[in-house]
């Protein structure tokens, strides 16, 4: 198996967690000290830190000192894109979805006949 196969799974495992989502969106405008994204997120410094070093041993973020804080920053500015091209994908998802539960089930009813009259346009023939 391809070695950036399991780098990938180790780093989707990481992003498999909503706050770690949205510590990278809140760092894709900047770095920011664990206390701000605290604040900014409206959890606990610990509870920010031990996502931050997860997502640092992933390679996802990357740390600096700046005298007593330490300043967290995504380790590379695709990261947000790959985020934001998945969330696009899940937004268009939803939006199907929210189309599909709004028919009525009279017009259910009238695409299963429209497509079922799209299947059975090739002839069949019957055993007599």
């Amino acid at each position: 198996m391809d070695e950036v196969y399991t780098l990938q799974a180790e780093v989707l495992k990481t992003l498999s967690n909503p706050r770690r989502l949205e510590i990278i969106h809140l760092l894709a405008d900047g770095p920011r000290e664990v206390s701000r994204l605290a604040e900014e997120m409206g959890i606990s410094q610990p509870n920010v830190s031990q996502h931050l070093a997860l997502m640092r041993a992933s390679g996802v973020v990357e740390a600096e000192r700046d005298g007593r804080e330490v300043r967290y920053r995504l380790s590379d500015p695709e990261i947000i894109v790959a985020c934001e091209t998945m969330r696009g994908v899940l937004v268009r998802r939803l939006a199907r979805i929210s189309l599909a539960a709004a028919r009525t089930p009279s017009e259910l009813v009238a695409e299963r006949t429209a497509v079922a009259a799209a299947g059975s346009t090739v002839p069949t023939t019957q055993a007599s």
